[in-house]
């Protein structure tokens, strides 16, 4: 069974914590009067993030309880997203300023989609929720109440392709009719985008609801009447046995955390070493990449490593090949020096470029791949060994030493805009005897992006400890799956045991 992730709701009218009836705004029930008190009631339950939405701000058309939004975040520790009302960048800024740790977008992505998607790459994929407000299979606007002509799929099909992650879904005729959510919409959603963290809302009625949700695969779902008017009793849910929502952990879990194979791959073949040295073959990277898409990895990886040392450029046909034969993301490294590289490796089918070497040599590299194609698509690579004057980066396939520090460097990659930090630790690379942890969990700490874990990979404890104790994002490995020592599914049926948030097929 899933770690469904729990997001208890706040809607705001007049500073006050109330619930509506399908977006009506004439059935309104106040059910506490100061939402600061409820925020830290569910804080006190366990909670990590809270779902707030201006219900003044979606009818203004403008941010309205920016000042509600402040005093939550100013009295708990939650991670809340803020919606209703976003309609022009400073919106976004206010809700930011306000101490909002993402925005969710809607109406201004069906009717200005090339500004929501400047705002995607203004502020990454990992800050932004795309609304979806669905009423007889039309996504709605502007409150709810107007119903545009985008259907669904196709809506969210356009902005995945441009690297939306997370998507707020909310069948408006459930909303609040405490009637049972949307599964079968939900359902076919995840179908389509299996990598998707899909938010469910609206009509969830009772913790069997929320079970029923979690047997189904939905990463995450919203509650609000359900709770308030006590249908869901949050603490017996936490420690009933027979749901894996066993602990305020597993309710706070987050995105779910990602399996990422890596193709090391030179002359055509994949392959693998100890330390970056002593290559040994392990199979046709076409081949491969298929096989780990169809056993449920979650990214494929794929670095040509030897390009930026002989100074070519990364086999764009075998990127096609590879392309052609997975439905799971896909990042492409090695020998890439200017936006013409991103460009050519986008089109043959990558849907992030990794930079190492060349970011090092000009870092103003990272900011014109994010200005141009968006945040989402640049992952920076650091290689990276700890010498007797501490970690150090090192470019060309590891051969060559620079003086940048490893903490230094990545807090300017993040400040950069890069979406993310692919971090190898050379010391243990290829070892199979656990990651860097220590070097993991202070990057985690001080980088607002996330951190993708790479080298040592060895058991299945190591990647447990990868989050746990490194409090990574993703866990990158090469040896330990194309060898067979560690299936896909294996591993991530051991990680949910663990009570770490993972994606099943």
């Amino acid at each position: 069974m899933n770690n469904i992730e729990l997001i208890p709701a706040i809607d705001l009218i007049d500073g006050k914590c109330v619930r509506l009836k399908k977006g009506d705004y004439a059935q309104k029930t106040v059910y506490n009067e100061d939402p600061v008190a409820q925020a830290k009631e569910f804080e006190r339950l366990g909670f990590r993030r809270l779902h707030v939405v201006d219900l003044d701000g979606a009818k203004s058309k403008h941010v309205v309880n920016d000042r509600v939004l402040r005093a939550i975040t100013e009295a708990t520790n939650l991670i809340v997203d803020f919606g209703g009302g976003i309609k022009t960048e400073a919106d976004i800024e206010k809700a930011f300023d306000a101490g909002a740790a993402m925005v969710t977008v809607g109406s201004i992505a069906v009717t200005q989609p090339e500004l929501f998607l400047s705002w995607l790459k203004q502020y990454g994929a990992d800050r932004l929720i795309l609304g979806a407000d669905v009423r007889n299979g039309k996504v709605s606007i502007n409150g709810w109440k107007e119903d545009s002509e985008e259907d669904l799929i196709p809506f969210l099909k356009k902005y995945i392709a441009h690297g939306v992650k997370n998507v707020l879904c909310t069948e408006i005729s459930k909303d609040g009719m405490l009637s049972g959510p949307a599964i079968d919409l939900y359902k076919h959603i995840m179908a389509e985008y299996p990598t998707l963290h899909l938010i469910a809302s609206g009509g969830v009625s009772s913790t069997d609801d929320i079970r029923q949700l979690e047997r189904e695969g939905i990463p995450a779902v919203v509650f609000g009447k359900a709770y308030y008017e006590g249908r869901i009793e949050i603490e017996k849910l936490i420690n009933t046995s027979s749901t894996s929502l066993t602990s305020p952990t597993s309710l706070s879990a987050g995105l779910a955390k990602r399996i990422i194979p890596c193709l090391d791959v030179k002359d055509g073949e994949t392959v693998k070493g100890t330390n970056f040295i002593n290559l040994r073959h392990a199979g046709d990277p076409v081949e491969l990449g298929k096989a780990y898409s169809d056993a449920g990895a979650d990214e494929l990886v794929f670095l040509d490593i030897t390009a930026s040392f002989e100074g070519r450029k990364t086999f764009t046909k075998m990127v096609e090949r590879v392309a052609r034969e997975i439905n799971i993301p896909f990042t492409v490294g090695g020998g890439i020096n200017e936006l013409a590289d991103v460009e050519r490796l986008l089109h043959a089918g990558a849907d992030k470029v990794s930079i190492n070497s060349a970011a090092l040599r000009r870092p103003e590299l990272i900011n014109e791949i994010t200005n141009h194609f968006g945040s989402q698509v640049c992952v920076c690579a650091i290689d990276a060994r700890f010498d007797p004057d501490g970690w150090h980066c090192y470019v060309k396939g590891g051969r060559e030493r620079t003086e940048r520090g490893l903490f230094e460097w990545a807090k300017e990659v993040a400040d950069r805009g890069a979406g993310e930090i692919l971090f190898t630790s050379m010391d243990h690379d290829g070892t199979k005897k656990g990651f860097a942890y220590e070097a993991l969990a202070r990057l985690s700490d001080e980088l607002p992006i996330p951190i993708i874990a790479s080298g040592g990979a060895g058991t299945m404890e190591h990647f447990r400890d990868a989050f746990v104790k490194g409090k990574a994002d993703a866990a990158l490995a090469a040896s330990v799956f194309h060898f067979g020592e560690i299936g896909i599914q294996e591993l991530k049926q051991y990680l949910r045991g663990q009570g770490i948030n993972v994606r099943l097929n």
